[in-house]
């Protein structure tokens, strides 16, 4: 009998193998089972994604005296300057801001003649671009894909005289132009628009800035976000109660800790809260930028 069982166990694990089934496997289906479904898991189970460093991102800004790094040691200090300290080390900011200029004099340095023409907009005697904007085109040097592009201007704009003056249709135009040009090259354009001068009617700071609608309008055009820093501005100047304004410029009060002796540039301390005002609608904006920010 024992023989027997012995010839029927040993025909049977032949016959097992002859379809690919181990004796072991045969002798205990779980086992089987759970080896199966640990192959399956295998199989399906995904291979993680090498963990990729981040790309090196450049911000580049075009503006006036309002974002400008400081040219000494005091005021003014644009809120440019401070700008790189909000980002890690991926991020590179190049201030191409420069005081004085509207966007047309920012664009065509030196060609932007003092008359008038036909249709109120200060005569180009040339339309070759300014070696700053000549040098973020660049296609080996300057903008390219992934970076960002800063625009704010419209102060010096509202000037009725040239060289500086610029009409609503031309500056939007200007800026339309300077957004489609970064997203040719793969940029990312934003636009702001002007950051406020303090202005009060009594207690309450006021708005006192133009080109806010055409900002808007050069934004829809391009897709391009827009950053309302005038808006901002004027909320974060009545959440520390600048007015009424009794003129402590210089001083060691709230004024004179913000601004510089006038009633538009900034202090250190106020282009770095400037600064923090247009990270802080780059973060609630969602833009891919925010990844980047401290």
């Amino acid at each position: 009998m024992r023989n027997l069982r012995i010839l029927i166990t040993t025909a049977l694990m032949i016959a097992l193998s002859s379809f690919g089934v181990s004796a072991a496997s045969a002798a205990d289906p779980v086992a089987t089972n759970c080896t199966s479904a640990s192959h399956a898991q295998a199989q399906a189970a995904p291979v993680p994604a090498a963990r990729t460093a981040a790309a090196p991102v450049t911000v580049w800004l075009a503006g006036d005296s309002t974002m400008a790094n400081p040219s000494s040691g005091g005021c003014p200090v644009g809120w440019g300057s401070q700008f790189d300290a909000l980002f890690n080390r991926d991020v590179t900011v190049k201030n191409q801001a420069v005081g004085g200029r509207s966007i047309q004099t920012w664009l065509y340095e030196g060609n932007v003649s003092s008359t008038k023409g036909s249709d109120g907009e200060c005569r180009l005697t040339s339309t070759t671009y300014s070696s700053r904007w000549q040098a973020m085109l660049n296609s080996t040097t300057g903008m390219k894909a992934g970076d960002y592009l800063f625009i704010q201007f419209g102060i010096n704009d509202s000037s009725s005289t040239c060289p500086r003056h610029v009409g609503p249709a031309r500056y939007q135009q200007l800026m339309t132009t300077m957004a489609q040009a970064a997203l040719a090259r793969g940029a990312h354009p934003v636009l702001l628009t002007p950051v406020a001068a303090i202005t009060c009617s009594g207690g309450t700071a006021t708005k006192n800035r133009g080109f806010v609608g055409e900002t808007f309008a050069a934004g829809s055009a391009t897709r391009a976000p827009v950053i309302d820093l005038q808006t901002l501005s004027v909320s974060l100047y009545n959440s520390l109660r600048f007015c009424p304004n009794i003129g402590d410029y210089g001083g060691s009060g709230p004024l004179g800790t913000f601004f510089c002796n006038d009633h538009t540039h900034f202090d250190t301390y106020g282009a770095q809260r400037v600064a923090g005002l247009v990270a802080g609608d780059v973060r609630r904006q969602n833009l891919p930028l925010a990844a980047y920010l401290r």
